[in-house]
């Protein structure tokens, strides 16, 4: 019997079984800031066949689920705390590490090779605003959601927790718009793809802005698959 099936939700998938994000990724389904939709409706949407991306899924399962490759399933169980913690610790440092090292190599490409590929302008312009946007998320997270998560742990008390979920919607729409951008991005980059004239730089900057998509989309699907329903489901039960 198939495990999945196209009405479950993209993000219900993803989190069941973290492996299907690589397929996910292959077919150009958003299963962070898009995790809420049914499968099916991606499907009809891109156009794309619908038993083949099915098999296709169940056949990755049945490969790998002996190997035990369900680890975002522990995240629905483990502590809001050390799930918060985890974020900062692998995506957060991630981001306030990478995010000025590829500033300097977009401007550097731009600077270099923009003449004859000018769409580096709106890679340039995309990233800046992207980096931005993030580094502002971050520091709401830090700042204002992870420490009332952390003292609701420690108080059970519904007014920290309503701290807590108070600023979800507005994380979930900064989620989007950078998924968004992320998509624009790889679009004009053709799959992060240097021309044939690229240098190393060049190479080294595509590769690194598809390592800042792939970390990005773990970071949000943890929070908006796992953290954020986690936190409504205990809201209503309280």
């Amino acid at each position: 019997m198939n495990k999945f099936n196209s009405t479950q939700k993209i993000g219900t998938i993803a989190t069941e079984f973290p492996k299907s994000k690589e397929l996910f990724k292959e077919y150009r389904i958003d299963f962070c800031c898009g995790g809420e939709r049914p499968l099916h409706e991606a499907l009809q949407e891109q156009n794309i066949n619908e038993d083949e991306l099915i098999n296709k899924l169940n056949s990755l399962y049945e490969d790998y689920s002996a190997e035990n490759d369900l680890s975002d399933k522990a995240w629905q169980e483990a502590p809001l705390s050390q799930l918060t913690d985890h974020i900062v610790n692998t995506h957060h440092a991630y981001l306030w590490s990478e995010l000025p090292r590829i500033s300097k190599l977009a401007t550097t490409i731009l600077r270099v090779h923009g003449e004859h590929h000018p769409e580096l302008s709106k890679v340039h312009k995309l990233f800046n605003t992207i980096k931005m946007e993030l580094e502002l998320h971050l520091a709401k997270e830090e700042a204002v959601q992870y420490p009332a998560i952390k003292k609701f742990e420690e108080t059970n008390n519904a007014a920290d927790l309503k701290e807590a979920v108070r600023i979800i919607r507005e994380l979930q729409n900064e989620h989007t718009e950078a998924g968004n951008i992320l998509k624009e991005l790889r679009d004009i980059t053709d799959d992060f793809t240097a021309p044939e004239d690229g240098c190393e730089t060049y190479e080294l900057t595509y590769k690194k802005l598809h390592e800042l998509e792939s970390d990005v989309f773990q970071h949000i699907h943890l929070e908006s698959n796992i953290l954020f329903p986690r936190l409504f489901e205990l809201e209503e039960k309280l």
